[in-house]
């Protein structure tokens, strides 16, 4: 199959991944009405960066781990205990600061560094991808191989890029329709998290 067209899949998926509500996009939003639009495409390079491996690992995942599906469960249950503790972490934040949002620079590096961390708590990433490339492999869109993968990641990494950037756009757009949900930003991703931290939860106590 044309390489190209592992590009536009990856590009295709991760875009629409990157869309639904997530802890990421909103930190983007929050990023880009307290510290500006270059600080918050500076936060998505950091995103990107972590993301164009995650697709990698995601889509070795699907090729090797299909047949092996405790590891998956293990992952799941770690990734569940990260969202917890993002949760309360956020809740924590929201209750500790001010709850109006006040203008702070920042270095573009450090926006940078604290994009990489905001992905590598981000336990959704792996789990889509391994879902999205195995639904691939399904309907033989896609056949595992470094080459491919790096494709496809290239293409994920641009996606997500695009659309974070489109979030930090717009909310500089309306910024003053979303001053009142601004300062309450932490408390509605903290809120995201554990609604899905607690759903998993509950999913593992109860149905496995």
């Amino acid at each position: 199959m044309n390489l190209f067209i592992f590009v536009l899949l990856g590009f295709a998926i991760a875009s629409l991944g990157s869309i639904s509500p997530s802890f990421l996009n909103l930190t983007v939003v929050k990023f880009s009405l307290r510290s500006g639009l270059k600080a918050a495409l500076f936060l998505i390079g950091g995103f990107a960066t972590v993301l164009f491996f995650q697709a990698n690992l995601g889509a070795y995942l699907a090729n090797v781990l299909m047949e092996n599906s405790e590891y998956i469960t293990t992952i799941q249950k770690i990734g569940t205990a990260i969202l917890i503790l993002l949760s309360a972490y956020f809740f924590w934040s929201y209750f500790k600061s001010n709850k109006t949002l006040k203008k702070v620079e920042i270095e573009k590096s450090k926006a940078y560094f604290h994009g990489i961390g905001m992905s590598l708590l981000n336990t959704f990433a792996i789990p889509f991808y391994f879902t999205a490339i195995s639904f691939l492999i399904g309907l033989d869109y896609f056949e595992y191989s470094v080459k491919n993968a790096l494709f496809f990641s290239f293409g994920s990494t641009a996606g997500s890029f695009t659309t974070y950037s489109v979030y930090a756009t717009i909310a500089t757009k309306i910024e003053d329709k979303l001053s009142y949900v601004a300062g309450k930003m932490d408390f509605i991703i903290g809120c995201l998290t554990g609604v899905v931290g607690l759903g998993n939860l509950i999913y593992f106590v109860w149905f496995k």
